[in-house]
């Protein structure tokens, strides 16, 4: 396409260039300003001889400056374009528009709808009608139509993961057509031809007055083409359409999430069209290739698809308690997460609150759910879970001290457990720890050596039945069932009788572990399409399609489902488009490119007419505008340096005698400097939300917390209560704690409070079950709730011994999944975290303060093993009125007696408040024996 090599978009402009000739005589007449001179007496005494004129004109060469200047900026405005595309379609016919909208013009797709948008403008304003036609679009419709009309097609046109049907693109323009004679035919191709598939002669002969081949020389698709998991590695096959010269490509294995698990490299020598290259990596890691990506392209070519033979299952992560991350080899799930993590793809809850954590687990279609040590579920999670296992999924639970006081009646066990667990060893028992038994033929396991190093100490037991035998796969040298399972509808519930961390047994610290996990993963639901039938094996829903960019997609729109025959390769096609078809349990891959096919460049010899070749939009048009301002803005920076020096304002400043002065000017035009050239103004975003200064408020201090219960008197004794525990520990330690906060337990934020203090009323409303769960998952996270039942008194008098308070804290606790409970033992950290106590009283002094239980204290033995953890009891529960003890009114006055009146016991009931506060901020830092001699001394021992 020929034309001028510029043109000026506003050409009445250049008529300001005839002022220059003014402005170059005003700018003569104009004289510099005047040199300042210091005024030393003797230098004018040896001048005044001397005659100095001002002079009348500028020097030339600062008048040539700027009138050069002047002329930039009237050519500037002008706006000089080079290479502009100019309208030269043929009148005599309607324009043809054939537009390449196959993978290869995903990349530079934008460019070429600015090119078809330009010809559709030059045709509107020709009055020409246009028929325009995608060559990769399911539905060729060629029909003329007006520019406005093309205008609206193009602009909903979208690049197709699929190659370009030419033959079927020009049918139907011939047929739209009939007998009528194109005009111009343009043709933005991708510069790829079909094979067998002459179109550049095809449009020909249309017989068009004007035939152009449009950004055909932009295009360099370069394509994957076949894959092979090879011995070595995968062997990978690409093809390219420019084979001019040298070229590297990288390609990029990735897995199922999408991370980069292997590279390699392709190096096509000048003249080559095929290449190959390998990624290397071991098999196992290779087996969970999903997809491979040439490095830098993002097109539907540039993507192959693996097939899902071997894909890793999906297991998600449950466990019944939160673990310091700085002890992790205390977690319930390290050791899992350790055994695990090479053979499946891992995933956990966003949040510990149990209710909204597995049901948002099940929506990730996970193969198996582990659960460790959780003894009691939601009511409203049984539900879902039973249908998840009965749709095929896989259950694996661990035991531990929740699931050995949870319900017999528990659902999701495979066998009926007795109550509590058995302690093997110890001072208080005659049973030696347990090794393995040789594992049954029925069992996964069987073929695996039975390890001798592994001891059981302690475990949860199975009730006998007929069928105990058939369900054990693994069992302990006195017989007692480890590992049992039960089939439940499609799925598998498998129970591991001992805890998944290594306080139980040392299982979980050997090689077994890894290899009895792996075994019983391996069993859930996974891998290939699982075929029911003839027909089942030959037809695959579509599951997962490629767009043009090459990303995966759930869209599948009106694809087809695909069918596949025997010894018959499926092609991609607009009904069957590339992809995954199949379901999540088992999928076939469908590819663009056929298996080594050749990227073959259009073919342009023995036409019957001559054609043009022009470049898409933006390729060579550009303005010069932007340039000459840059010229015009450089000059009259020089320009005014040079009147300052001139001025003198350069010789004064050499002439300071201050450097500091030298020094603040030079700042001074720094400033200046930086204030004209960065835009005034510098914004900053402002991602605040509403209640943003609440949550710092409460993050910058620590607020002690009640439970609004909605009676009015028990909640002004729980506030006056924490205020006066705040004073107390204000004065008499360094904690200086916020104001007292009452809490909404259905929809307050919980998790700025360590302790929450709820007073049980029998007479308050029962809270939720959504409440309950929402109290069980701030417990998970490491928050402590002291229950207070304030039924001292009344318990002593009731013939059962327990009061409706009582009785309300029953309900409660029935629906939360908490651990075995025991008073405060005589040595517990609690006794002497800040002051040293024996009980821990309120207004009555009669309840012990319940605490979690530490099940592995052995009173008297010497080799008693270590606390858990730096862990705090999530649950504390007494019924001396604690609160009643600790409130005060506005003049720090006591408001409820003690009984009996006593003040020491209202003393001591502070202290117990204040060894509650520092044991929730320091765990069990004081059961440290560093501390031994310090508190020997305070004893006076």
């Amino acid at each position: 396409m020929s034309g001028l090599p510029f043109l000026f978009t506003n050409p009445a402009l250049l008529a300001a260039l005839v002022a220059l000739p003014a402005i170059w005589w005003l700018l003569r007449m104009t004289p510099p300003r005047p040199q300042a001179e210091v005024f030393p007496p003797l230098r004018i005494l040896a001048r005044v001889l001397k005659r100095e004129e001002t002079p009348s004109k500028s020097p030339w060469w600062l008048t040539l400056l700027r009138m050069l200047m002047a002329a930039l900026v009237i050519l500037a405005i002008s706006d000089p374009v080079m290479n502009p595309r100019l309208n030269t379609l043929a009148t005599g016919g309607p324009l043809v528009l054939v537009v390449d909208n196959g993978w290869a013009s995903a990349e530079d797709w934008e460019r070429r709808v600015e090119t078809a948008a330009g010809l559709i403008a030059d045709a509107a304003s020709r009055d020409l009608p246009v028929s325009i036609a995608f060559t990769a679009d399911r539905d060729h419709n060629a029909a003329p139509t007006s520019a406005d009309e093309a205008d609206r097609r193009l602009a909903a046109a979208r690049p197709q993961p699929l190659a370009t049907d030419h033959p079927a693109t020009v049918a139907a323009i011939r047929a739209a057509l009939g007998d009528t004679r194109p005009g111009t035919v343009a043709f933005v191709s991708d510069g790829i031809e079909g094979a067998g598939d002459p179109v550049m002669a095809d449009l020909a002969a249309l017989g068009p007055a004007d035939l152009r081949l449009i950004g055909a020389d932009a295009a360099r698709p370069v394509a994957l083409s076949a894959a092979s998991n090879d011995a070595n590695g995968l062997a990978v096959t690409a093809t390219r359409l420019v084979t001019t010269g040298p070229e590297s490509l990288g390609v990029t294995a990735y897995d199922a999430r999408g991370r980069a698990i292997g590279e390699g490299q392709f190096d096509f020598a000048p003249g080559e069209s095929v290449a190959r290259a390998t990624v290397t990596a071991p098999f196992e890691l290779r087996n969970d290739f999903a997809r491979l990506g040439l490095t830098g392209l993002a097109n539907a070519g540039a993507t192959y698809l693996l097939d899902d033979g071997f894909r890793r299952r999906r297991v998600a992560l449950l466990s019944g308690e939160a673990r310091d991350m700085a002890q992790p080899l205390l977690s319930p799930l390290y050791y899992i997460n350790r055994a695990l993590a090479p053979y499946a793809d891992l995933v956990a809850p966003e949040e510990p609150d149990l209710a909204k954590a597995v049901p948002a687990l099940l929506e990730q279609k996970p193969s198996v759910l582990i659960m460790a040590d959780i003894g009691r579920l939601p009511e409203e999670v049984y539900g879902p879970l039973q249908s998840w296992i009965d749709n095929g999924g896989t259950l694996i639970r661990f035991a531990g001290p929740r699931l050995a006081a949870a319900p017999a009646e528990d659902p999701l066990v495979p066998v009926i457990l007795r109550q509590g667990e058995r302690a093997l060893g110890g001072a208080l028992s005659w049973a030696e720890p347990q090794p393995l038994a040789d594992y049954p033929a029925n069992s996964p396991f069987a073929g695996m050596p039975r390890p001798a190093d592994i001891l059981v100490k302690r475990q949860v037991l199975a009730q006998p039945t007929a069928d105990l035998a058939e369900r054990t796969w693994a069992s302990l040298a006195d017989g007692t069932p480890l590992v049992t399972t039960r089939v439940e509808g499609q799925g598998r519930i498998v129970l591991f009788h001992v805890s998944a961390e290594a306080t139980w047994s040392n299982l979980p610290i050997s090689g077994s572990f890894v290899e009895m996990l792996r075994r019983t993963v391996q069993l859930a639901r996974g891998g290939g399409v699982a075929a029911s039938g003839a027909e089942a094996a030959r037809t695959l829903p579509p599951y997962r399609l490629l767009n043009a960019d090459g990303v995966l997609t759930g869209e599948t729109g009106g694809a087809r489902p695909l069918e596949i025959a025997a010894g018959v390769t499926p092609k991609a096609t607009s009904d069957n488009p590339p992809g995954l078809y199949g379901s999540e349990d088992g999928f076939s891959a469908l590819n663009l490119m056929e298996r080594d096919a050749v990227l073959q460049p259009l073919a342009l010899t023995g036409l019957p007419t001559a054609y043009q070749t022009a470049p898409l939009a933006g390729a060579e048009t550009w303005s010069l505008k932007p340039a000459l301002l840059t010229a015009a803005m450089l000059l009259l920076i020089l320009d005014g340096l040079v009147v300052l020096f001139m001025g003198g304002a350069f010789a004064r400043l050499r002439a300071s005698a201050r450097p500091a002065a030298r020094a603040a000017t030079i700042l001074a035009v720094a400033v200046l400097g930086t204030g004209l050239v960065v835009a005034p103004g510098i914004g900053h975003a402002d991602d605040s939300k509403p209640g943003d200064d609440a949550i710092l408020q409460h993050l910058d201090t620590t607020h002690l917390a009640y439970v609004v219960t909605g009676e009015a008197e028990v909640d002004r004794i729980s506030q006056r209560g924490l205020e006066g525990l705040t004073q107390f520990l204000t004065y008499r330690t360094t904690l200086e704690p916020g104001a007292p906060v009452g809490v909404d337990i259905s929809k307050d934020e919980l998790s700025f409070y360590p302790i929450i203090y709820w007073p049980v009323s029998a007479s308050a409303p029962m809270p939720s079950a959504q409440s309950v769960s929402r109290i069980d998952a701030y417990m998970r996270a490491g928050g402590t709730v002291l229950f207070d039942t304030r039924d001292q008194i009344s318990a002593l008098g009731s013939a059962s011994g327990d009061s409706p308070n009582t009785q309300r804290l029953q309900a409660i606790l029935a629906n939360l999944d908490i651990p075995p409970l025991e008073p405060v033992p005589t040595d517990h950290v609690l006794t002497k975290s800040f002051y040293l106590l024996t009980s821990f009283p309120g207004r009555y002094s009669g309840s012990p303060l319940w605490i979690e239980s530490q099940l592995d204290r052995q009173d008297g033995a010497a080799d008693r093993p270590a606390r858990s953890a730096d862990g705090v009891s999530p649950i504390m529960i007494t019924g001396n009125d604690m609160a009643g003890a600790w409130a005060i009114d506005d003049a720090g006055n006591p408001l409820l007696p003690t009984v009996p009146a006593d003040e020491n016991q209202r003393e001591y009931a502070y202290r117990s408040g204040v060894n509650i506060m520092m044991y929730m901020l320091t765990g069990n830092y004081k059961a440290d024996q560093v501390h031994i001699p310090a508190l020997l001394e305070r004893l006076g021992q």
